[in-house]
């Protein structure tokens, strides 16, 4: 790939970002002095994304690859975050992408946006987490559960209780289980 095709895609990232931080300019119009407003997590995630595209414009402009490589065998995710087969030796090309495991990962990000404001946030991101984990190659059972428990709890909290943002509930028995487990953490 010459280096002028390296640089479209994260110059464009740089660019969209910058575009979609300026639209969230009027998203804090209201918010009490000393609290975090609705433009601070989606001005978080574009700034992150920003810098991630300066650092693989700087690779490009270099002559290094920016991309992640692991051992035969190993899944890997790249600085794009595209998930990939590892099957050549480290310092090597990079392996193609697995289609079937970004097909699959796609697939679970858009059943998460879909089943969060039915099954609440709390039992869609404990699918979410466990189900991503499965499909990025991780295959312990406990693992997967402690990371998909744990990660969970502490998305509720720092999103509940430090943040304040109010998080799908769900419908119906749903919305029971998630206000339930709201009070055994002691967020209610």
């Amino acid at each position: 790939m010459t280096m002028s095709r390296q640089l479209v895609a994260p110059a464009l990232g740089v660019i969209a970002s910058c575009v979609l931080l300026l639209a969230t300019a009027g998203l804090d119009q209201g918010v009490p002095g000393g609290r975090l407003g609705p433009a601070f997590w989606p001005r978080l995630v574009l700034a992150c994304l920003a810098g991630t595209c300066l650092v693989r414009v700087a690779g490009s402009l270099r002559g290094r690859s920016t991309t992640a490589t692991a051992g035969p065998g190993e899944a890997v995710s790249d600085a794009t975050g595209v998930l990939r087969d590892a099957t050549v030796a480290v310092g090597s090309a990079p392996a193609p992408i697995a289609r079937a495991r970004l097909g699959a990962a796609m697939t679970l990000i858009l059943l998460y946006v879909a089943a969060a404001p039915v099954t609440g946030f709390p039992l869609a991101t404990l699918g979410f987490v466990a189900g991503f984990m499965w499909v990025s190659g991780a295959r312990s059972a406990p693992g997967i559960a402690a990371a998909a428990v744990l990660g969970t709890v502490g998305l509720i909290y720092l999103f509940v209780k430090a943040v304040y943002l109010p998080l799908p509930k769900g419908d119906g028995v749903f919305e029971a289980v998630t206000l339930a487990l709201y009070r055994v953490l002691r967020i209610f």
